[in-house]
């Protein structure tokens, strides 16, 4: 085997190695808090059902994290970190606010 395919082979072995899910991890989220009484903390967004695999519920003034801009929004739901457990999921966009308040 030659030096080229079998470079050739390690980077398509790299490629499918890499998660495809990290870009949220590239950008720190912006500082923020829940500004609702209460908001859904979902797992994940299916783009046909919507939010699936509900985690827990945030309370006002839970300290989260997302960048405007740069953390997906997906029909109003956003990309949040919460900082509380250090996990990603997703919350209702307009439960966001205070940002650089903390």
């Amino acid at each position: 085997m030659s030096i080229a395919r079998a470079l050739t082979g390690m980077a398509v072995v790299a490629a499918v190695v890499v998660p495809a899910g990290t870009s949220e991890a590239v950008v720190p989220p912006e500082h923020a808090v829940i500004v609702c009484q209460s908001a859904s903390f979902y797992a994940n967004y299916d783009s046909a059902s919507g939010p699936v695999g509900l985690v827990r519920v945030l309370g006002y003034g839970n300290k989260v994290g997302h960048t405007r801009g740069v953390h997906p929004v997906y029909n109003g739901w956003a990309a949040t970190f919460d900082f509380g457990k250090g996990d990603w999921g997703y919350v209702r966009n307009e439960c966001l606010g205070g940002y650089g308040s903390w």
